[in-house]
């Protein structure tokens, strides 16, 4: 089995809950960490799985195209066309499709294993999309929740 930095590299941590990102906020300062030896401030990194769950979450959060003057013009999802919409079953296998799209788009992303996406109980303008996948060079499924909000768009 390959090193974890190596298989999933290593980037600057951008969002704090990386287990469910519950805004479109994408992070609006960086992290840092305080060495307790200098008492100097270092900026946090992710490594390993970590840093695939949060490369999936931004991916998420980002509308196809809006990273295309960077020279990445497929990058990110198509979920942010399903703001406004109804949550119902058409627009809940659309977000499953986009989510699917998004994933294949994704190198470090082996195979995916399941994926759910239901309304959420207490909120009706919320999908709840649960995914569970198999990274590269791992039997360890990585498991990710993001809630998805079709009312509103991102915050300023």
């Amino acid at each position: 089995m390959a090193d974890k930095t190596i298989r999933f590299g290593s980037d600057l941590r951008l969002l704090g809950n990386l287990e469910a990102q519950y805004d479109r906020n994408r992070g609006s300062d960086l992290f840092t960490i305080q060495r307790p030896q200098t008492s100097m401030f270092d900026l946090l990194t992710l490594q390993g799985a970590e840093n695939l769950q949060q490369a999936l979450l931004l991916r998420f959060l980002t509308p196809v195209g809006e990273m295309a003057i960077l020279g990445h013009p497929d990058y990110g999802s198509r979920l942010s066309e399903l703001i406004g919409e109804l949550n119902n079953d058409t627009n809940r296998n659309r977000a499953k499709i986009f989510v699917l799209q998004s994933l294949a788009a994704e190198p470090r992303v082996q195979r995916v294993l399941t994926i759910s996406v239901t309304q959420n109980a207490s909120d009706r303008t919320r999908m709840d999309i649960a995914v569970s996948l198999l990274s590269i060079d791992s039997d360890t499924p990585i498991n990710l929740v993001f809630p998805f909000f079709l009312q509103g768009g991102p915050t300023p």
